[in-house]
């Protein structure tokens, strides 16, 4: 696999240097927003169109550029990890890395991730990893839309949105910046920007990061101590005396480019990839921490927009994406289900071309309609443990491989599907304080056939800045070809199991959820927010992993015993409340500070069955307490703590059908600190002081998984500290 980074470097000093090249004059001021102009600010993921924030029945963040530098969210899994109704659980799973809980919806294909309204997460719908990959230097803003919008995106925003927005090219300044840290962290990034003439305007930006993290065995070693490393059959590979140390180094990087030519057509370009060693999360006992064997995926998307006016009350958007997901075929495990042997090569491919024609018509001054069509075709590849690279120069059929110490052909599932859609959705001002929206969208899968779902909501203003909203709407999430073609088992005929294999299940159905949620958005005084956002969601067709009844025979010369694989049983429901107060504050002479912070209290549950007991869902934190704090002096120093506080949490299941859920992790409270020195050199130099757990917290984040192979609690990284310069231009 290449990565080719010379391009667009060479396109950032081209427009760093060019002569045609008109860049701002000015740097780009750094006081931060009003809370009048951040409520006034425009959001457009709720409606897929510019409106206020209180003027949408959805609940609705808005993270500014300003705030995003001020609290150190670089990534989006900072960002993540302070949002309300969040639980982040950082370095616990090689395929994902970090996990989250989002309002009681667990894992990360749950959530839809956009960059200017278009998919930038996996094109094929799997788990990917959420980190340091999602650089944010290049954001003007993120938009976090709570609740299921499947009526404006369809498959898998079942839990919410997020949306990366970015200014037009050209408009965006540029900068350079350089960071070093605790345990070898290297970080950089760059953003260049600037018009050639009047009507094009290009921004293209990168960023890289790396860090060996810390040596875990040192700071845990409980966890982490050296014992012999045995395969199934009790065969000590390694002896205790010569184990390796621990390791988790991390790297990350992406590229983005955004052409704007002219008010009509936009072209974009975003590439994120991430790295971390595939033992993350295993116990000692069970693999081995070795850098060579490690997780590396890649996405690119590429997309262009046309709009154009076709009257005075009607314009029309033509969005064109094309997006790859795919898995370095160097990427391997060394641990006990491939008997610390070299045949654990992994393989994954997903791809997604698409087009949608939208219109929005402008009725009268108090109705609009919104409405569209789509088209996407999807093409993937799932392997096995494969006893060498994939070459993806050949075709899953021509690989030409058996399973591992056998002669048995290996099977490498490749699957090719196609959906439609169409929504509508209408907006009505009734009166200056009462509006409605109604949606529907219809999406069809020649894999799983038709999902219709509807999106009703209100907005009421019953005093001045004090609103009201009410929401309704349902959502699906369709299987992954990762989930599809995958099972666990042993070969009946030959013995001890002999690595990990696919096998498909088509029956496999969508996940479908309902949620109903009241919003109250109320501004007391001027400089004072307060949102309280009460859910309630209730999910059919939960898609878990569960032993199959009877033997699978779809290998020739072997029937696959004591096989689990992925399918449809039960419900989950979650209920809770995320209350969000926002405060500005004049401190005296050139003081000045910005509070925020969330309350959040959630309940999950699922029922295997229908007539099964009641479990308690893992890996959600009943309370939660987040705050942060910004200290202003001028536009000179910024001053920013964070702390959060998070409950205990259940790990995983012992025994689901007992509800046997004794272990939890501690809750623990974990603070973190940032200071920024700016207008240094001639006004366009920043220094960036940050220090993570602050206090050298010990502490442990839930995990996803209920294999006694994979740890139940994850050490988390000790006091870290990052030292950043940044250059505006």
């Amino acid at each position: 696999m290449h990565y080719r980074h010379q391009g667009i470097v060479a396109l950032a000093l081209a427009l760093c240097t060019a002569a045609p090249l008109r860049a701002a004059d000015d740097v780009r001021p750094l006081l931060p927003l009003s809370l009048d102009e951040l409520i006034a600010i425009p959001v457009t993921t709720a409606s897929r169109r510019a409106e206020a924030r209180e003027q949408t029945p959805a609940h609705i963040m808005v993270i500014t550029r300003e705030q995003m530098r001020d609290r150190r969210y670089k990534n989006l899994a900072d960002l993540l990890e302070d949002l309300p109704g969040v639980d982040f659980q950082r370095g616990t799973r090689s395929t994902q890395y970090n996990n989250f809980v989002f309002q009681g919806n667990v894992s990360n294909n749950k959530l839809l991730i956009m960059l200017d309204g278009v998919r930038i997460d996996h094109p094929a719908g799997g788990k990917i990893p959420i980190a340091e990959n999602f650089s944010l230097h290049f954001a003007r803003q993120v938009e976090v839309l709570y609740g299921p919008a499947a009526a404006l995106y369809g498959a898998d925003a079942l839990a919410g949105v997020i949306n990366i927005i970015t200014d037009k090219g050209g408009e965006a300044g540029s900068k350079v910046a350089l960071g070093a840290g605790s345990f070898g962290s290297l970080e950089g990034d760059f953003l260049a920007s600037g018009k050639f003439g009047e009507a094009i305007g290009i921004t293209a930006g990168a960023h890289y990061q790396k860090s060996d993290r810390a040596p875990l065995d040192n700071y845990y070693p409980d966890d982490f101590p050296k014992v012999n490393a045995r395969t199934f059959g009790g065969t000590v590979v390694v002896p205790a005396v010569q184990r390796e140390d621990y390791t988790g180094s991390i790297s990350s990087q992406s590229q983005y480019l955004r052409i704007d030519a002219g008010e009509r057509l936009t072209l974009g370009f975003q590439r994120n990839r991430f790295r971390s060693l595939s033992s993350t999360g295993d116990r000692p006992s069970s693999a081995l921490y070795l850098e060579s064997a490690y997780w590396d995926t890649t996405i690119d998307t590429w997309h262009a927009r046309y709009r154009f006016n076709i009257n005075a009350s009607l314009s029309s958007e033509t969005l064109v994406d094309y997006s790859r997901y795919e898995l370095d075929p160097k990427s391997r495990y060394i641990n006990i289900f491939t008997d610390f042997a070299n045949h654990g090569y992994d393989y994954a491919y997903g791809r997604r071309a698409g087009i949608e024609q939208n219109l929005n018509w402008r009725a009268s001054d108090t109705h609009s309609v919104l409405a569209g069509i789509g088209y996407r075709n999807y093409h993937a590849i799932e392997a096995p443990d494969l006893p060498r690279p994939y070459d993806t120069g050949k075709s899953p059929n021509e690989q030409g491989m058996n399973y591992p110490n056998t002669n048995l052909p290996l099977q490498i599932f490749e699957a090719r599907y196609h959906s439609w859609s169409g929504y509508l959705q209408w907006q009505a001002q009734w009166t200056p304080d009462f509006s409605t929206v109604a949606g529907l969208r219809h999406d069809w899968y020649s894999t799983y056939g038709g999902s219709t779902n509807p999106r009703l909501g209100l907005v009421w203003q019953v005093l001045p800045g004090n609103f009201i909203k009410l929401l309704y709407g349902e959502a699906f999430r369709t299987p992954s070809p990762e989930e599809s073609y995958s099972a666990f088992g042993s070969f009946n005929n030959l013995g001890n199991p002999t690595g990990t294999f696919r096998a498909p299940n088509t029956d496999l159905q969508p996940e479908k959820s309902r949620t109903w949620s009241a919003t109250w958005d109320w501004r007391p005084l001027r400089n004072f927010n307060l949102v309280a956002n009460a859910y309630l969601t209730e999910v059919d067709n939960v898609i878990v992993t569960r032993a199959n009844a009877t033997p699978i025979q779809y290998i020739p010369g072997t029937v696959l015993t004591a096989t689990d694989s992925k399918q449809n049983s039960g419900n989950d429901r979650y209920q809770g409340i995320d209350i969000i107060p926002q405060w500005q504050m004049h401190l005296g002479g050139p003081w000045t500070a910005d509070f925020w912070g969330s309350y959040s209290y959630v309940k999950g549950s699922f029922r295997e069955t229908a007539n099964g007991p009641e479990l308690e869902q893992i890996n959600i934190a009943a309370h939660k307490v987040k705050l942060g704090l910004t200290l202003r002096y001028q536009d000179w120093l910024t001053i920013t703590p964070r702390v959060q506080w998070i409950d205990d949490t259940t790990t995983g299941a012992i025994n689901r059908v007992q509800n046997d859920r004794v272990r939890k992790t501690d809750d623990y409270t974990l603070a973190s600190l940032h200071i920024g020195l700016h207008k240094l050199a001639d006004e366009r130099l920043s220094l960036y002081l940050d220090v993570y757990n602050l206090f050298d917290r010990r502490y442990y984040a839930a995990h996803t998984s209920s294999s006694s192979a994979v740890m139940q609690a994850m050490p988390q990284q000790p006091r870290t500290l990052m030292g950043t310069l940044e250059y505006r231009f």
